[in-house]
């Protein structure tokens, strides 16, 4: 048995790219900057991590995020074998996205919806015909 599950939570780096395969599949390109715990003397050290989202969560990530925006991705890391132009064999390394999750709160013009927002939640009144405790 075996395991492959990451999960991280960084800053886009640059605005999501998000394309169409020929079969007409939404395939999203971002990639998130992830802080280590320490410090390289007074500077700050960061992972780059390239993500790929397909479908519903691709159309998600392109529509709510942006460049600066803090997401929590989790997923399956994913190997990819390719050939530079001089013929050197290379190896990157991706997330395969199942999730996203905002990570910070709505900034001012985000339309986004936020999880928990009491302002964006439709309540009904309920009757009073005495049955309640309270």
């Amino acid at each position: 048995m075996s395991l492959n599950h990451w999960v991280g939570m960084g800053r886009l780096v640059r605005d999501p790219e998000l394309k169409t395969t020929q079969s007409g599949v939404a395939v999203c390109n971002f990639t998130i900057a992830v802080d280590r715990d320490y410090k390289n003397g007074d500077e700050k050290v960061a992972d780059f991590v390239d993500c790929v989202a397909w479908r519903g969560t691709a159309e998600f990530v392109s529509k709510y995020f942006s460049k600066g925006r803090m997401a929590v991705v989790s997923g399956q890391l994913q190997s990819r074998k390719w050939e530079d132009k001089e013929g050197n064999k290379r190896v990157s390394w991706e997330v395969q996205v199942q999730n996203v999750y905002f990570g910070d709160s709505k900034r001012d013009g985000d339309s986004a919806p936020v999880a928990n927002d009491p302002t964006q939640v439709q309540y009904t009144e309920l009757p009073d015909d005495g049955s309640l405790p309270f």
